[in-house]
């Protein structure tokens, strides 16, 4: 696995008072537990050190129905500003320790062109395990720089995956649940349809993970190999809502796959439509 991606507790606990350094809490509920916890009261409870809350459901794009959605280049800029993020540093961005979400703040920050962003190994569990600082309440810094040009390849639309499914011209692949791909169950997100993209390929985000990071580089080939994905053919990654999809895009990325774009609407907006093609089974 190419290690760059990621940070040790260790190292930024070596380098937590660097100036050059940045730690940013990424942390996400997953579709379904909104009622069971207050991510907001967890981050509030504990985080790391001067670490503000990237909170993704708020930095999302507020004006679509679907969950999740890219924000607007200025307004993602102007929230990374006031929460005191600067493009300049090493952003060092975490969750809570399962590498759900980490990832989709890891892509959204390098999608607005900030020249360094790692990922927290083992999230906020391996640090408590190591039995390093935590903070609680809220973090207040100053106002910092921050500029955002969104790179628009990067992300397909609903049409652009249209004519993939139809003409194969890339693999979609899809980071759902096997359960929820073959359309075995319902989905978390209410008013949604059953099943997948035609044409698409499953390799579930969990699949890919262990102990808060990505699984070794021979591992990670044997399940997208197994999955019949080619690592040296284009890739559109999907999932429920664009976060773990991220996932599947920081698997083939650590393994030098670069031809690897978003489908940010994903199920939450495939599945809530009756026009469009679904398979099941």
């Amino acid at each position: 696995m190419n290690r760059s991606f990621f940070v040790t507790a260790a190292w930024l606990a070596e380098h937590l008072s660097d100036d050059a350094v940045q730690v940013i809490d990424a942390r996400l509920l997953p579709p379904g537990q909104e009622k069971l916890r207050d991510i907001q009261a967890e981050y509030l409870a504990k985080h790391l050190p001067d670490a503000p809350f990237f909170n993704i459901e708020a930095l999302s794009d507020p004006l679509s129905p679907y969950p999740h959605m890219m924000p607007r280049a200025e307004s993602f800029a102007v929230a990374m500003r006031e929460l005191g993020i600067s493009s300049d540093k090493h952003l060092v961005v975490y969750d809570e320790g399962n590498l759900f979400s980490a990832p989709r703040a890891w892509w959204m920050l390098q999608q607005a062109g900030v020249g360094q962003v790692s990922i927290l190994a083992g999230g906020l569990q391996k640090w408590e395990q190591a039995g390093l600082p935590l903070q609680s309440g809220e973090v207040h810094l100053p106002e910092a720089e921050f500029e955002a040009a969104f790179d628009d390849d990067a992300v397909v639309r609903l049409t652009d995956v249209l004519l993939v499914s139809h003409e194969q011209s890339a693999q979609i692949i899809d980071a759902r649940a096997g359960n929820r791909f073959r359309g075995e169950v319902d989905e978390p997100r209410p008013g949604l349809l059953r099943g997948r993209i035609p044409g698409s390929l499953n390799v579930p985000w969990n699949d890919l993970v262990e102990n808060g990071e990505l699984k070794p580089a021979t591992a990670l080939k044997a399940i997208f190999q197994q999955q019949g994905v080619s690592l040296t053919q284009p890739v559109v990654a999907s999932c429920g809502s664009g976060v773990t999809a991220v996932v599947v895009i920081l698997a083939l990325n650590s393994l030098g796959v670069e031809n690897v774009r978003l489908y940010d609407g994903s199920w939450g907006e495939w599945g809530s439509r009756n026009d469009l093609p679904i398979t099941l089974g």
